[in-house]
């Protein structure tokens, strides 16, 4: 049954995207989850750990568990509990047009758009990828981005409880050889930590500021064990570029100022997955156009 359905599905790829766009957004709705809940869950741990170094109880090591499962979702201005029927990627947000049943508080369209966005990237890596097992790892690269993205959106943090463990995915997934040689993917996390570690270093040396986070450097260096060192200087100038677009427009137009930071994760984040599906046309389509092929 399992094999009748993955042939069907190979074959099919229109409806191997649809059951990509569907699942992307029930993990979309899952990774809302992790992009509320993880920051509050390293800020409790942290906040524990420094009370026990005083040898004191932190309040919340004695309150009510709170984690990605506990407890469910709910209002956070009324507390009411969301059903099932209330938590249906996108549906629910549309029928309940935006706002809580209980007491009529708007719910960001935040939600929603995260679980879009999950349900069509999915839907991308399949089409492009075909349903092969490159595509599930693919996919679940894809989620980890869209949860890190998120998270440096809100926070300016890239959470090591996310980026080392997709480093480490990228070298047993390449282990195998499925998206790059091992020595490759090795040598891809190394240079990806070292070359932002050096801009870091060169920078503040230079300004005497800080231009970016360690967790850059770990999550172009997960990207590196990926994708392998080859895909590091695109994903740089890929997540230079976009980078430097987003930020002329936001001082343009919202007249943000100069010294405001920027998160830098989601530009890295969304190189790296352009790099994973189209990078190799990338590359081609350069060396073309530039004469060098």
């Amino acid at each position: 049954m399992v094999g009748e359905l993955n042939a069907l599905l190979a074959d099919n790829a229109p409806l191997a995207a649809a059951l990509a766009l569907v699942l992307g957004l029930l993990v979309g709705s899952f990774l809302n989850v992790v992009i509320l809940r993880l920051p509050i869950m390293m800020e409790r741990a942290w906040a524990s750990e420094v009370a026990a170094s005083r040898g004191e109880v932190h309040e919340d090591a004695q309150s009510t568990p709170f984690n990605l499962v506990t407890p469910r979702s709910h209002c956070p201005q009324c507390g009411h509990t969301l059903s099932a029927l209330e938590n249906i990627p996108v549906v629910s947000w549309l029928l309940l047009r935006g706002r809580c049943r209980a007491c009529g508080t708007r719910i960001s369209g935040r939600y929603p758009l995260v679980e879009l966005t999950t349900g069509l990237l999915s839907a991308l890596v399949v089409l492009q990828l075909g349903w092969t097992p490159e595509t599930a790892a693919a996919l679940l690269l894809t989620w980890t981005l869209v949860a890190l993205s998120g998270i440096d959106l809100d926070h300016q943090l890239l959470p090591d409880s996310l980026t080392l463990p997709l480093l480490w995915a990228g070298l047993l997934v390449n282990s195998t050889g499925l998206f790059a040689e091992l020595t490759d993917a090795v040598w891809g996390a190394a240079l990806g930590y070292l070359v932002l570690w050096g801009v870091f270093h060169a920078f503040r040396l230079l300004t005497g500021k800080e231009g970016m986070g360690y967790g850059d450097f770990k999550l172009l260096a997960a990207l590196g064990a990926w994708l392998g060192w080859q895909a590091l200087p695109l994903i740089i100038l890929l997540s230079s570029l976009v980078g430097a677009a987003v930020g002329i427009a936001l001082i343009a137009l919202k007249g943000r100022g100069r010294e405001v930071p920027i998160p830098f994760g989601p530009y890295i984040a969304a190189a790296g997955f352009i790099t994973l599906l189209w990078g190799e046309a990338l590359v081609h389509w350069y060396f073309r156009a530039s004469g060098l092929a």
